[in-house]
């Protein structure tokens, strides 16, 4: 399917619709929290999270079928970048770090966060990716604003990056989402202030950096889906939809547990 290139401005109703399905990712991310244990495999975490968008929230999981994708959520451990599929003889271990990542489809709109998960206490340096990595996010997400640009919110999120002596992913970006899952325009999570495109209020985009503990080269697997580091560090990933408003931003992905121990967008 080819998905539009220029980039929509949405209506207050239409942001409406895109904050419902936003919402109800998220909440799939805080129903499956607790179940990320020690020995509990992927599969049983995409199981739990299917249960509850179909059976609960009577949503469709958006990743299943897409381009192929066979799995309701993706989860990426540890040097695994993105797009790591559910399996059985995956289980999780003590001190892992896990991305899981879900879209649903509501009312004919996307939501798509994702969210870092911690495997018990994980080692000094995957707690400080995982922390550096979310304060990257957020930096980005302060960003936006009317009359701001894309390169304003890559600078933000590689300056939090380096300063950490992390590397920023440069093979995938965030994306704009409304009726259809990706969508203009590329989020780019690097950059000059002030270049590139200048937003407008009713523009709806994930802002979604990875980082790498390591290198910022990536290698796909076999499978055709799992992205991992080409040196095998640790990667970590935070994902939030956010809407331009009049004066500023909104975050349509929040998460109804709250933030825990991070600071609020």
């Amino acid at each position: 399917m080819l998905m539009p290139r220029t980039v929509g401005i949405k209506s207050p109703e239409e942001i409406a619709k895109a904050r419902a399905a936003g919402r109800l990712a998220a909440e799939v991310l805080s129903v499956v929290a607790p179940h990320v244990v020690p020995g509990v495999s992927t599969e049983e975490l995409d199981r739990i999270c299917h249960a509850h968008i179909v059976q609960v929230q009577r949503a469709t999981p958006a990743n299943i079928g897409y381009q192929g994708y066979p799995k309701t959520v993706l989860t990426s451990v540890n040097h695994v970048v993105c797009h790591g599929i559910p399996s059985p003889d995956k289980i999780l271990r003590k001190g892992d770090i896990v991305n899981i990542d879900v879209a649903v489809v509501h009312d004919g709109w996307f939501g798509d966060t994702s969210r870092m998960f911690c495997v018990g206490r994980p080692s000094p340096l995957a707690r400080r990716l995982v922390d550096t990595t979310y304060e990257a996010m957020c930096a980005g997400i302060r960003q936006v604003r009317p009359g701001a640009t894309l390169g304003d919110i890559g600078h933000a999120i590689q300056t939090v990056a380096q300063r950490a002596h992390f590397s920023v992913v440069r093979d995938y970006c965030g994306h704009g989402i409304g009726r259809n899952y990706h969508e203009a325009p590329d989020v780019l999570h690097y950059g000059r202030r002030g270049e590139g495109l200048r937003l407008e209020a009713g523009m709806v985009f994930t802002i979604e950096p990875m980082l790498n503990a390591g290198k910022a080269a990536t290698r796909e697997l076999a499978d055709g889906w799992t992205v991992v580091t080409q040196d095998h560090s640790l990667s970590a990933q935070w994902e939030h939809m956010v809407a331009v408003t009049p004066d500023g931003y909104e975050v349509l992905t929040v998460w109804p547990d709250g933030t825990g121990d991070y600071a609020p967008v």
